[in-house]
């Protein structure tokens, strides 16, 4: 009994400990868009019980360069032929979404679909936006990577921790469905953004989180899960910015993201056991530190944080009621 519940601790303060440090790491270095690096931390000490291998890390590492390449690349095809851009851009969505969903990492996947729809949207607006992106995306990844190695190092696994369940195989015909049906739930937050990428890069951020939720998400419980960690997220991240005006620095600002992340894990890994599913846990602090991010950057930029944050909020929601909508579609469809 004492090394089951010595294991999930492990991992809750690996995840939080690591989350706060890059948080407070970006935030330090002043990066272009300090959010990307602790939410890849949180997909890569979540999903990952045990250290990335210097292959995986090489793998990742090569994800970037596709990633970085592909976006750049398609930027003058959206700029003179935006309906073949766009297109061309959904199809390399499914495709990444479809090697994640036959069984293959998901984490490249989900690094991939955020890379590739970030740096086209930004590239296509302004090439210099593209390229400040681009940095963004590769600082995020390091320092997300150097991070996890360091947690694994700091917190390992036990002797006697079991490796994660593997995922459940599907048919050929329902991993093509799953992955159009979370390109479509990526699709409207990137063409939104592609109007205004500088203000509605969360948007896609959050998008790209809830097209990785959605496949594992059935359509029964999609209302519960999508809807749950949308607002789940808000809510922390309201609680999260008035606690932070107690004392606003840098350290009380690494301090209070380790205690959430210390709160959200013990659910998460079921330390504290609640009704709801780990994912719903697990992607509402992700939103959170979406939100709270953002929120951060607008105080800085001396802009009306609540209004953005309660227009920002709206359009969570509204994209995360598109994502049910389109699970609903599908199931429908399929048990036709």
């Amino acid at each position: 009994m004492e090394n089951r519940l010595q294991i999930p601790g492990r991992r809750t303060l690996r995840m939080a400990s690591g989350t706060a440090l890059c948080l407070e790491i970006s935030f330090a270095l002043e990066f272009p868009v300090p959010v990307i690096a602790p939410v890849f931390a949180v997909f890569l000490l979540a999903t990952q019980n045990r250290p990335l291998s210097f292959r995986a890390a090489a793998m990742l590492a090569l994800v970037v360069m596709l990633t970085t390449g592909s976006g750049l690349l398609l930027v003058p095809l959206l700029r003179h032929y935006a309906l073949a851009g766009v297109m061309l851009v959904g199809l390399l969505l499914f495709v990444a979404f479809l090697y994640g969903v036959r069984g293959d990492n998901n984490l490249v996947a989900t690094f991939l679909v955020a890379g590739l729809t970030m740096i086209s949207a930004a590239g296509t607006a302004d090439f210099q936006l593209g390229a400040t992106v681009v940095g963004a995306l590769v600082k995020g990844l390091l320092l997300a990577l150097l991070v996890s190695a360091l947690m694994h190092g700091l917190f390992p696994e036990t002797a006697n921790a079991r490796p994660p369940p593997a995922a459940k195989a599907v048919s050929a015909s329902q991993t093509a469905r799953i992955a159009l049906r979370a390109a479509l739930v990526v699709m409207p937050a990137y063409l939104l953004a592609m109007t205004d990428p500088a203000s509605y890069m969360p948007i896609i951020m959050k998008s790209v989180s809830l097209g990785r939720q959605s496949c594992t998400t059935t359509a029964r419980g999609a209302a519960r899960e999508l809807i749950g960690s949308t607002l789940l997220g808000g809510l922390l991240a309201i609680l999260f910015w008035f606690a932070l005006k107690l004392s606003v620095h840098l350290w009380m600002f690494f301090l209070w993201m380790l205690l959430f992340g210390l709160l959200v894990g013990r659910r998460f890994y079921g330390i504290r056991m609640t009704r709801y599913p780990p994912g719903v846990w697990l992607n509402g602090f992700i939103t959170m530190i979406i939100l709270l991010g953002q929120s951060v950057q607008d105080s800085i930029a001396g802009k009306d944080v609540y209004t953005a944050f309660a227009v920002r909020m709206g359009l969570f929601f509204a994209v995360t009621l598109y994502a049910c909508l389109m699970l609903l579609v599908f199931d429908r469809a399929r048990s036709r």
